[in-house]
């Protein structure tokens, strides 16, 4: 794969714990990896601050997941146990991709995305935050920070990366939608939404839509990539959303869309 930071949201520098010379940036990845946890089992006492300070309530939140897991009570976090923590992402981008042909490739990455609970944590008061996103944002997180472009270029290359390709082929390297629409009207495999309504171009699973301005026809706010399409509706993949469909929501979703009321370009992957 070329988008390799996930890696960085997998290790810690060493072993943390109360009372140690811990690092705050190791704690808050620890922090975040409890709360992330806490989602998919919210009644296991693992929610807590993201502040880089492990204190008596990270110990708790530690403790916790530890039991909820049959593993020593203890409090520390081990790389071992961090690693454990950080199963759900190591699963999504490690383990292989079920599929031969690039578009079922695609479809089952984001699959495979979807089932970890990939999603944004807000810190600090700011969201599109957290190792999910840094991860299909290489690193960088903010508030202003949309990532739906991030998690779709990063199945791209997941996808393309299994069987020997670079998913800049498909796409221009960018985390904006109007840099990608633009590109990728220059190279010839973007479809207008007329097409799309008129079934000029049938859109097949593993297509890249764009959610265009409903007033700048030059301005595209949201993507995804569509996994099945039947009638008048797309079911899709995408990041950073709601059940709104916003451009700007909490995590990954699968989702419907109507292409007869929004205007869904597609970018065709091949």
């Amino acid at each position: 794969m070329i988008k390799k930071h996930f890696l960085k949201e997998i290790e810690i520098s060493g072993t943390q714990s109360r009372g140690a010379e811990n690092s705050s940036k190791e704690v808050s990845k620890i922090q975040s990896w409890l709360n992330l946890y806490a989602f998919l089992n919210p009644s296991k006492g693992t929610s807590t601050g993201i502040d880089g300070d492990f204190g008596p309530a990270t110990e708790r939140a530690v403790k916790n997941y530890q039991k909820a897991n049959g593993l020593t009570e203890n409090g520390i976090v081990t790389q071992e146990l961090f690693r454990k923590m950080a199963d759900p992402m190591i699963k999504a981008f490690t383990q292989p991709v079920e599929g031969t042909g690039l578009r079922e490739l695609v479809v089952n990455a984001s699959k495979q995305h979807l089932v970890s609970g990939a999603r944004e944590l807000t810190i600090k008061g700011q969201g599109n935050r957290g190792p999910w996103v840094r991860a299909y944002m290489d690193g960088s997180e903010g508030k202003d920070l949309l990532w739906c472009m991030g998690f779709v270029q990063t199945i791209l290359d997941q996808a393309t990366s299994q069987i020997g390709g670079n998913f800049t082929n498909i796409v221009k390297r960018s985390f904006s939608c109007d840099t990608v629409a633009g590109e990728a009207q220059k190279r010839g495999s973007f479809i207008g939404y007329t097409l799309v309504r008129n079934r000029v171009y049938h859109v097949q699973p593993g297509d890249i839509f764009l959610l265009q301005s409903s007033t700048n026809s030059h301005d595209w706010v949201h993507t995804g990539i569509v996994v099945e399409s039947n009638g008048d509706v797309f079911e899709t993949i995408e990041g950073n959303t709601n059940a709104d469909g916003s451009e700007n929501g909490y995590g990954v979703l699968r989702r419907t869309r109507n292409f007869m009321k929004s205007k869904l370009d597609i970018i065709r992957i091949d």
